[in-house]
């Protein structure tokens, strides 16, 4: 019997989504950045600028927030929002392919009840859910 794991590399097609990508990049953030992208995402609408943002704060660069500001404000957000994940999807996909795993993600969280959620917002607790267990180490 075969194994429903899509286990297969693949390249993203030249039309594939930008949201995707965006995806790929985010995923590739540790736990705490990825919290202080949650915990920012409300002050901005789009996932580049609130990276940027992080990015900064990370590097003490001046801003108005901290950087342990920023990851109390995302774990907050994500205790808020992890519940309403767990029963509208359960489990995190379980597919090789990143950008599968995305897009099944952000279909879950378009099912969801959640406070408003911008672009960036959606963006964060995509890649939050999908790395839930690491990022639930780093939520009190």
């Amino acid at each position: 019997m075969s194994s429903p794991r899509d286990t297969l590399f693949s390249l993203p097609a030249v039309d594939g989504s930008a949201s995707a990508e965006v995806g790929v990049i985010l995923m590739g953030l540790d736990a705490r950045r990825l919290l202080a992208g949650l915990g920012l995402a409300s002050l901005f609408d789009d996932p580049g600028q609130v990276t940027l943002a992080v990015d900064h704060a990370r590097h003490d660069a001046p801003l108005r927030f901290s950087l342990d500001a920023l990851v109390a404000a995302g774990t907050t957000r994500w205790l808020a929002a992890r519940d309403a994940l767990a029963s509208a999807g359960g489990p995190a996909p379980d597919s090789a392919s990143l950008r599968l795993a995305w897009e099944q993600t952000l279909r879950l969280l378009g099912d969801c009840d959640l406070d408003p959620a911008g672009p960036s917002t959606v963006a964060y607790l995509a890649a939050c859910w999908l790395r839930r267990e690491e990022i639930d180490r780093h939520s009190p």
